[in-house]
C-alpha cells in the first residue's frame, strides 16, 4: 500500500510518499504525478515514509525528472538508508538531486 499526499504552494509541488512503491502502486503514483505536475516550477518528493521502492517506482521518478528538466527543478528529500542504497546501486543518485 502507498499513501500519496500532494501539496501545491504557488509553483512548488510537494509529493510525500508513505509505504511501498512497487509494481502494484507505481501506476497510482504515476497518475498522481501526471495530474498534479501541471506548470510546477519546483517538484519535491518527500520520501520520509517510503519503506520500499522497485524499478517501477524508479521509472516514475525518472519520468518526472525528465519533465522537470524542461520546466523547472526537482529534488528528493528525507531519503532513508535503504532507499538511498537503491538509488546508489541503480545510478539514480548520479542524476537525482537528493537532500
Amino acid at each position: 500500500m502507498l499513501n500519496i499526499t500532494k501539496n501545491l504552494d504557488g509553483k512548488k509541488l510537494t509529493i510525500a510518499l508513505e509505504g511501498k512503491l512497487d509494481t502494484i502502486t507505481a501506476p497510482d503514483f504515476e497518475a498522481a504525478v501526471r495530474e498534479s505536475i501541471g506548470d510546477a516550477e519546483e517538484l519535491v518528493f518527500d520520501l520520509a515514509g517510503l519503506e520500499y521502492i522497485t524499478s517501477a517506482g524508479l521509472r516514475v521518478l525518472l519520468s518526472a525528472q525528465k519533465t522537470m528538466n524542461e520546466q523547472g527543478t526537482m529534488k528528493v528529500i528525507n531519503v532513508n538508508e535503504d532507499i538511498n542504497e537503491v538509488f546508489e546501486v541503480t545510478g539514480f543518485s548520479d542524476f537525482l538531486n537528493i537532500e
